[in-house]
């Protein structure tokens, strides 16, 4: 049996136990004392690094060259740059001209389809990535090419093709100074979409439907985040496996990044009409400075970083991903806020706690403008259910380890210390993580976008950076047994 065989075979079993094991977990949630607070607060990482080749766990498969004089194919707040539905695949990235390119293949296979999609954008500046996702239907969605611009957003002509169909408006309302455009996929098969009308320190949040029945977009707020025309939010939100929607954010004062300050939250039980803070207390809308719940306190020029990650436990417990300085004299770190079990306040003010995830020894400057050219990337954050064992794993690169892509991963169910592991060999430059979320959702793989890409600080190029290899790098976690 060739290798490629060998791995379809593979990810085809993955499908079927992952398919069992949902079944399993509808009838029967974890316990909540294996996710407790307490558990968490008594953890203590160790700057420990698995060098050794994971050669099983670890897959990468090459798709084409792409664009790479700056970040703007391997930014995190691309919703999507990966999306699978059933056993097919898709992906998105500029082509070294600039040309939007589009793919397609069987999971467990490196057989690419390729496509040049008709339409071309403007990766000079590293905001204006591109964003996708399919719907219940099998149409796939993109957005692209934003920074204070209007629309741009196509949908395919037919379920699976990779043939996209003319530009269009969503709602026709309040697009035409769009940045940060995403895409979530609720579990009914319809689509929500955010972005942010404005710009940096002046700024709202707008969110949408797509109803898969009708192929319509409605709008859902016209002013979710409200930046009272004097700062805006920069945010990250996930939907949970019960379709609640939780939303996390900074504030931003200017167009300065140092301006950044304090971690904020909400939750959707209903589709994103209404939203309650952490302590299911009412938000009157919009929210905005003045009403929002702050979980936890950060100043102005704490090297607060913005748009990151969340995620959610099986019983909705909320976790986010960033790095900030924890105190005047401290490094840079990046961090994981979460929240209580629900139900175990005895006040009815759910807490908030804070974990260092990284041990980084050197430290740096977050100011100024543009996109930034950083030695640590955003982290992506994950929660799963293995067996009987549940974990956390953040995803980052780190130029204390020569750039590559670096696991990070917490037993939560055996208590233990965080363990490092490098999952790429090489230096990826200024890649940052950004991963096939319903793949991940639905079968706990991990389906990375890498690709190694160049970022000159306040939108610069590198000019000598020639196109870089696309790639998919596939991991099937946890990749340790048992942690030291």
């Amino acid at each position: 049996m060739s290798h490629s065989t060998k791995r379809q075979a593979t990810i085809e079993s993955r499908l079927w136990k992952s398919r069992s094991r949902r079944a399993f977990f509808h009838h029967a949630l974890w316990l909540g004392s294996c996710l407790s607070s307490l558990l968490l607060a008594a953890c203590n990482p160790q700057d420990t690094m698995d060098e050794s080749a994971l050669e099983s766990p670890i897959h990468l498969s090459q798709v084409a060259d792409g664009w790479a004089q700056n970040a703007v194919n391997a930014v995190i707040f691309r919703k999507n740059s990966l999306v699978t539905q059933e056993q097919q695949q898709y992906i998105a990235f500029y082509s070294g001209s600039g040309e939007v390119m589009l793919g397609r293949r069987t999971l467990g296979t490196d057989d690419w389809e390729i496509s040049a999609s008709g339409y071309s954008g403007r990766p000079e500046d590293a905001h204006n990535s591109i964003s996708i996702m399919l719907d219940g239907a099998g149409y796939l969605h993109m957005a692209w090419d934003h920074h204070v611009d209007s629309l741009r957003y196509v949908r395919s002509t037919s379920p699976g093709s990779l043939q996209l169909g003319p530009m269009s408006t969503m709602t026709g309302q309040d697009e035409q100074a769009v940045t940060y455009p995403e895409f979530h996929r609720l579990p009914s098969g319809d689509l929500l979409f955010a972005y942010r009308d404005g710009r940096s320190g002046q700024g709202r949040m707008i969110l949408n439907r797509y109803d898969q029945q009708s192929m319509q977009w409605t709008r859902l707020q016209d002013n979710l985040l409200d930046g009272q025309g004097e700062r805006n939010a920069y945010w990250q939100m996930h939907v949970d496996a019960s379709g609640s929607i939780h939303l996390s954010w900074v504030w931003r004062e200017s167009s300065d990044v140092a301006t950044n300050h304090d971690m904020h939250y909400a939750r959707s039980d209903d589709g994103g009409v209404n939203w309650v803070d952490s302590s299911d207390q009412v938000y009157q809308l919009p929210i905005s400075q003045d009403n929002a719940e702050i979980i936890w306190s950060i100043a102005e020029g704490s090297n607060l970083i913005n748009q990151t990650s969340m995620t959610t436990d099986q019983s909705g417990t909320p976790y986010i991903a960033t790095y900030f300085r924890s105190s005047a004299d401290a490094a840079t770190q990046v961090q994981m806020l979460y929240a209580e079990t629900r139900g175990s306040s005895n006040t009815g003010k759910r807490r908030w706690f804070r974990q260092e995830v990284s041990k980084r020894q050197g430290d740096f400057s977050l100011s100024g403008g543009g996109s930034k050219s950083l030695p640590i990337s955003r982290p992506q954050i994950l929660a799963q259910n293995d067996g009987d064992e549940q974990w956390l794993h953040l995803i980052y690169r780190d130029s204390e380890f020569g750039d590559r892509a670096i696991l990070a991963s917490s037993n939560l169910t055996r208590n233990t210390n965080w363990h490092y592991t490098a999952i790429t060999s090489d230096s990826l430059n200024r890649w940052e993580p950004s991963f096939d979320t319903e793949l991940w959702r639905t079968h706990s793989l991990l389906h990375l976008y890498v690709q190694a890409v160049g970022q000159i600080d306040g939108e610069g190029l590198d000019e000598s950076l020639l196109p870089s290899s696309v790639q998919v790098l596939e991991l099937q976690l946890p990749l340790i047994t048992q942690l030291p």
